[in-house]
């Protein structure tokens, strides 16, 4: 499975930063909207796993947002953030199309298994583990061994190792790895897929698994 991309879409600056940051160490990539029409138009031209959203922007109501987005036939899940913790508001929120609610304040474990616990719905059933030769990557537990060894591994370099591992056989371009992998705080003209794959080779050792397909991108042989 690719890396979860999200969008959070908060107005509040430091809370915004705090959400993002907290997502991005439990491994997902993350987009930052602070107003409605930001949001709008991430969610036009992006596709995500899974949105959150807080009720109070300066320019709309999110629960808004997501009502339109429901009534143009989105079905990806979403969160809402709100202070807004009467029974009323929530019903209301489920009502337009939410999927779960989280009211401020709130443990940021708390809204990591939230939004993870979303995106494992709406994924298709998928092997938990993929063994080539003597790797084995654990998608549940994030966990990769090489010969029966555990090799620690950045949330980056897990996510490029599993979708290569996924797709074992062919050849995974870096413009997929951008787009599955990273948000948009990745410039997609740099060199930043060439060095976590780099740092990939490195701590999977010998025999090299990883191959360079030149101008296109990388592959894993199905049987290493």
């Amino acid at each position: 499975m690719a890396t979860v991309r999200v969008l959070v879409c908060e107005d509040d600056r430091q809370l915004g930063d705090e959400v993002a940051a907290g997502l991005r160490a439990a491994g997902f990539a993350v987009d930052l909207a602070r107003d409605y029409a930001d949001a709008d138009l991430k969610i036009a031209v992006n596709a995500y796993d899974c949105l959150v959203v807080d009720r109070g922007l300066p320019d709309g109501d999110g629960l808004d947002l997501v009502k339109a987005h429901r009534e143009s036939g989105q079905r990806t899940p979403v969160v809402m953030l709100t202070a807004r913790d009467a029974l009323a508001d929530r019903l209301d929120g489920f009502a337009q199309g939410a999927d779960d609610y989280v009211v401020k304040p709130f443990a940021m474990d708390e809204l990591t298994a939230r939004v993870g616990a979303l995106c494992r719905r709406r994924e298709p059933p998928a092997p938990t583990r993929t063994t080539l030769g003597d790797l084995t990557v654990d998608r549940p537990r994030r966990k990769v061994h090489r010969a029966g060894v555990l090799l620690t591994l950045t949330p980056k370099e897990f996510g490029v190792l599993e979708l290569l591992a996924a797709r074992a056989g062919t050849v995974v371009s870096r413009t997929e790895l951008i787009e599955s992998c990273w948000d948009e705080m990745a410039e997609p003209a740099s060199n930043v897929v060439d060095v976590v794959v780099a740092q990939l080779r490195r701590k999977l050792g010998d025999p090299p698994l990883i191959d360079t397909v030149r101008g296109v991108g990388f592959t894993i042989a199905e049987s290493p």
